[in-house]
């Protein structure tokens, strides 16, 4: 058996020029982008169940229904953005989670995305699956302490 992943998933993505705008900085709509592969990495290195998966075999959908984010200080080309995902509420049809950005250990920024589980076959929302509604469980009885993940986390290029 494969040993559960303890903490809260943080992933390290490196700011590249493709990120960035003329001054450097991540341009805004990026980072929009970076919470989704964020959830595409907790749902398959924390949670066990390929995201992949859900939308081709089992025909689940998580589409964003809610995202914000407010800008605390600019990540720059060469940084190493670590985003950790801190989950706000499970829905009987949605999941809030938070997605907290740093820098060296500075905040950057602060993300709220609401997921809702999708049928792709009907495309209504559908209760949240009983296998994931147990993982995100497992996460918030993990989480409980805020500690860092092990061996849950994720590089991403």
């Amino acid at each position: 058996m494969i040993p559960m992943p303890r903490g809260l998933f943080i992933s390290h993505y490196p700011i590249r020029f493709s990120h960035t705008d003329m001054a450097g900085i991540v341009y805004y709509p990026n980072f929009f982008d970076m919470f989704q592969t964020v959830v595409e990495d907790w749902f398959d290195h924390w949670l066990g169940i390929r995201y992949a998966t859900l939308i081709s075999e089992r025909k689940v959908a998580l589409p964003s229904v809610r995202a914000a984010c407010d800008f605390l200080s600019p990540a720059r080309i060469g940084d190493t953005l670590d985003l950790t995902v801190r989950l706000d509420k499970i829905g009987r049809t949605s999941i809030a989670i938070r997605i907290d950005g740093a820098v060296r250990g500075a905040p950057s920024l602060r993300g709220e995305v609401v997921l809702v589980t999708l049928s792709l076959e009907t495309f209504k929302s559908i209760p949240i699956p009983a296998d994931i509604a147990a993982r995100l469980e497992d996460y918030r009885n993990s989480t409980s302490s805020n500690s860092p993940a092990t061996g849950g986390d994720s590089n991403v290029n």
